[in-house]
């Protein structure tokens, strides 16, 4: 087994924070080409014996980095995106570990709802609760209520994440509501998105995130 520094686990977390996947992307200033990046460096620890959950630990305390610079000002949405999706790279590596391990967290159905099809917000949404370690069934876009609540009782998950950028679509995420409700299905439901708000989630009976980092607590508190 090889011996693993941890100087190497902390560059997993410099590489998130770089928003490096691997050693073909470079950081924000242009440089590291060649460099290991998260996907490299995860094999590399994951070889030398290192568990899985340690390994999130530190993906996880790199993205509060990232959320602190996003809500500072110095980092903006196309950063957090690569971040995000530097973490997906790590996590395609965990994935077979996570689950002969048996350290797979709850599952979370996510979906922006029907009539609405932004993305963005849902899969950044999406890619940081995987990256803690939750299994994530992403429904996509324009998803009807039907639907959602069909998947859900199928996967049995325990969270339902719903997104919504427009006022006009942000009611049928009370639809979801009443239907989980009057089909028993006993579920959190996690609703955000640039039209909603603390006062609209409340009154559906949600709970809202204002952003990705949030809705990653709140599951994570459960």
């Amino acid at each position: 087994m090889i011996k693993i520094s941890k100087e190497t686990i902390e560059r997993i977390k410099e590489n998130v924070v770089k928003g490096r996947r691997n050693k073909e992307d470079e950081d924000f200033e242009g440089g590291s080409i060649g460099e290991p990046g998260v996907e490299e460096l995860v094999e590399e620890v994951l070889k030398g014996g290192v568990k899985p959950k340690e390994i999130i630990d530190y993906i996880n305390e790199a993205m509060e980095v990232v959320g602190k610079r996003y809500e500072t000002g110095e980092f903006f949405i196309p950063d957090m995106m690569a971040s995000a999706e530097a973490v997906s790279a790590g996590m395609k590596v965990l994935e077979p570990y996570l689950s002969s391990t048996g350290e797979s967290m709850d599952k979370i159905v996510i979906a922006t709802v029907e009539g609405d099809l932004h993305d963005i917000g849902k899969n950044i949404v999406a890619l940081l609760l995987k990256g803690a370690g939750f299994n994530v069934i992403d429904l996509g876009t324009n998803v009807s209520a039907e639907k959602i609540v069909e998947t859900v009782k199928e996967e049995r998950a325990k969270f339902v994440g719903l997104s919504a950028l427009l006022t006009t679509t942000m009611r049928r995420m009370g639809e979801v509501v009443d239907k989980l409700r009057a089909e028993g299905v006993a579920v959190k439901v996690l609703a955000g998105g640039a039209a909603v708000s603390a006062e609209y989630a409340e009154q559906i009976g949600a709970i809202y995130c204002k952003d990705a980092f949030e809705a990653v607590e709140v599951a994570k508190g459960d």
